[in-house]
């Protein structure tokens, strides 16, 4: 119920356009295949281009505690800020928030038998992870993103 809000929630902030163009598959930074894999790790690929997900507890961002801003490796939009990230023990890095309204597109996904909220970047389309109810912080929120998704930024 609180995923339902939330997303109507984005829907009246602005951000109905972007999950609009999301789900017509167009999105500002439109890249080849081949363009794709030529640019990012195989893994990274897998995650982002393959809606795969990497193992529990292995990304490299599942324990930083550092302040910057993780952005989508894939085309390098803000995505998180470490303000909104917690341990949540589910061994990604989570999230309570995004960094800004619009920043990511929400969509239904029923994969694996499951019935989850799929995250995607705004502006490139790709898989990041999955949005979850269950989260301990005042928004009830809990973004679970693959470390391969992201690109960390340090504040300066």
């Amino acid at each position: 119920m609180k995923i339902l809000f939330y997303v109507l929630l984005l829907a009246l902030s602005g951000c109905a356009g972007k999950k609009e163009a999301a789900m017509n598959n167009r999105f500002p930074v439109q890249k080849t295949d081949a363009q794709w894999r030529a640019e990012l790790t195989s893994e990274q690929y897998h995650v982002l281009r393959e809606a795969g997900t990497e193992r529990p507890f292995t990304g490299i961002y599942t324990d930083s505690e550092k302040a910057g801003v993780y952005r989508c490796a894939a085309c390098g939009a803000e995505l998180f800020t470490s303000d909104s990230k917690f341990h949540s023990g589910c061994g990604w890095p989570s999230f309570d928030a995004a960094a800004d309204a619009g920043t990511v597109v929400l969509r239904s996904d029923n994969s694996h038998g499951m019935a989850r909220t799929e995250v995607l970047c705004a502006t490139c389309g790709s898989h990041l992870g999955h949005l979850f109810d269950d989260g301990p912080t005042a928004t009830g929120m809990r973004y679970c993103i693959n470390s391969a998704a992201l690109d960390f930024k340090p504040e300066d």
